[in-house]
């Protein structure tokens, strides 16, 4: 007789830890609000940082977030890095920032995407990004896309019954009801 196998699953938690605080009760209303509150900070890093002020729904930070530390010139992350500190913050909505260590506060192409990306997975998850602000070398001088007129807040309604549904890559609709009413009737008639 073969012996039954046993298998662990690890068990994993994951928990907020806090650091030494950086952020003050000062409510974030505009884009110089964050600045003053976070961008002294990322104006002395000597590479591209990206960082998340999770918000209060009142605009009250409840903490910061360094999601990604990178090189001179590009800073990568996920939606999934950034997302992390909000969900378990129980976050309201968030702010993204960057530090451009040149001194150039110009959006790159890659910025602008991110951007896009974040404000589409923030709206699915309900904590949504209000603004994404670039703060140059030193914190004189920033961009904020919000400001600029460059974020855009799609209106997206989703269908209230599951039977309209409609999935990408699929040019029909899912009808399941119809489905379970073919599957009742070919069994009525004695067909599997």
């Amino acid at each position: 007789m073969e012996a039954e196998k046993t298998y662990n699953l690890d068990m994993v938690s994951v928990r907020l830890v806090h650091d030494p605080p950086l952020l003050s009760d000062h409510k974030i209303k505009t884009a110089e609000d964050a600045v003053q509150v976070i961008g002294e900070l990322l104006g002395e890093m000597d590479r591209e940082v990206i960082c998340i002020i999770n918000l209060k729904s009142d605009g009250t930070p409840i903490n910061g977030h360094i999601a990604s530390v990178g090189a001179i010139s590009q800073a990568v992350t996920t939606p999934r890095e950034m997302l992390k500190a909000a969900i378990l913050s129980n976050a309201a909505s968030m702010i993204m920032l960057h530090c451009h260590p040149s001194g150039s506060v110009i959006p790159s192409m890659d910025d602008v995407q991110m951007t896009a990306r974040m404000i589409e997975i923030g709206n699915l998850v309900g904590i949504p990004v209000v603004d994404h602000i670039i703060v140059g070398g030193d914190t004189k001088e920033y961009f904020s896309l919000r400001s600029k007129g460059m974020l855009s807040f799609p209106d997206k309604s989703y269908p209230t019954d599951y039977r309209l549904l409609e999935f990408e890559g699929s040019d029909e609709k899912v009808n399941m009801v119809s489905e379970r009413e073919n599957t009742a009737v070919r069994r009525r008639k004695g067909f599997r």
